[in-house]
């Protein structure tokens, strides 16, 4: 008899999504059982106060085929998936929702495409099922993420992702407390495809991610995982550096051919507080970077796990 992993690899981070996951779990049955391949569930709680421990534990209790990992505190969603991601064992990985905005019929269409040779395939929405402000900061976001990510696919980008096992080798040793699964993959390929899918409105509970953690998501990526900001802060800070010789260049000027006094002190006045406030941003930027590296000193982990259901191997 053969030890051997399952094909797929179902992971899911859940928080307070105690409502959702009897009917979650009953649709990845019926879609991951249709596609004659062995697979696992994997549902990572990330510490949401509510009962889907207690759910996880006794359909896992159940179903041999179904894990569950329970994180210690809340680390948020990506360090959840990333927890999920090392802990599965099947040879295509794929990652979704709680909150079946992600239909889990359209699971195949995602197998599909990654069929066709891609290393990672993105299932983003026809129509996203957002307030305004919601996609506006979804928007702001995936350019923050293009930026990061350098490249063009960044625009794809969803929760609901497949991609093969062997990637997550590329950041095998990565412990940094600041995750983005996303660019962690381009780590590993530049191989990406992605496939429409349908997006359906929440009915259970609300959305953990808010406009302003969004934005504060946007800002972790765009200072943890790229070097955009000090590069900003570079040319802001040459361009204010020669605008400011050229107001002493007028000044001088001014005063040899008028042989008088040069401006006052509004004018003075607001040439400093422009040369302060560069100063202050660029500061502030380069603190933010010295931050991080404290914080990787300290060698402060991703995610510490709780507890876990069993895990019985795979045999055929």
């Amino acid at each position: 008899m053969t030890k051997r992993g399952p094909a797929i690899s179902c992971v899911i981070p859940v928080y307070r999504a105690a409502a959702a996951l009897p009917e979650l779990y009953r649709r990845l049955l019926a879609t991951l059982t249709g596609e004659n391949q062995t697979f696992e569930i994997i549902f990572v709680e990330d510490c949401g106060g509510d009962a889907s421990w207690e759910i996880i534990s006794a359909v896992a209790a159940k179903d041999p085929r179904v894990r569950g990992v329970r994180m210690s505190r809340n680390y948020g969603q990506h360090n959840a998936i990333l927890c999920g991601i090392r802990e599965a064992r099947g040879e295509i990985i794929i990652t979704m929702d709680d909150d079946l905005q992600h239909p889990p019929e359209e699971l195949p269409k995602l197998l599909a495409k990654l069929a066709e040779g891609f290393d990672v395939v993105y299932g983003p929405p026809r129509e996203e099922k957002h307030g305004t402000l919601r996609n506006l900061a979804s928007m702001v976001t995936k350019w923050v993420l293009q930026e990061a990510m350098a490249a063009e696919m960044a625009r794809q980008v969803s929760a609901l992702r497949a991609f093969r096992t062997e990637l997550r080798e590329a950041f095998a040793n990565y412990q940094s407390s600041y995750v983005n699964i996303d660019v962690l993959l381009t780590w590993a390929t530049t191989n990406f495809g992605a496939v429409t899918v349908r997006h359906e409105p929440r009915t259970q509970g609300e959305s953990g991610y808010t406009t302003s953690k969004l934005v504060r998501h946007a800002f972790n990526m765009i200072t943890g995982f790229s070097t955009l900001p000090l590069q900003m802060a570079s040319i802001t800070g040459l361009f204010l550096a020669l605008f400011g010789f050229c107001v002493l260049f007028y000044v001088l000027v001014r005063h040899f051919m008028e042989d008088g006094a040069p401006p006052g002190f509004p004018f003075l006045a607001s040439i400093i507080a422009i040369f302060s406030g560069a100063q202050l941003f660029s500061i502030g930027i380069i603190g933010e970077y010295i931050a991080r590296m404290h914080s990787r000193a300290m060698d402060r982990p991703v995610y510490a796990v709780r507890s876990r259901t069993k895990a019985d191997d795979f045999t055929k």
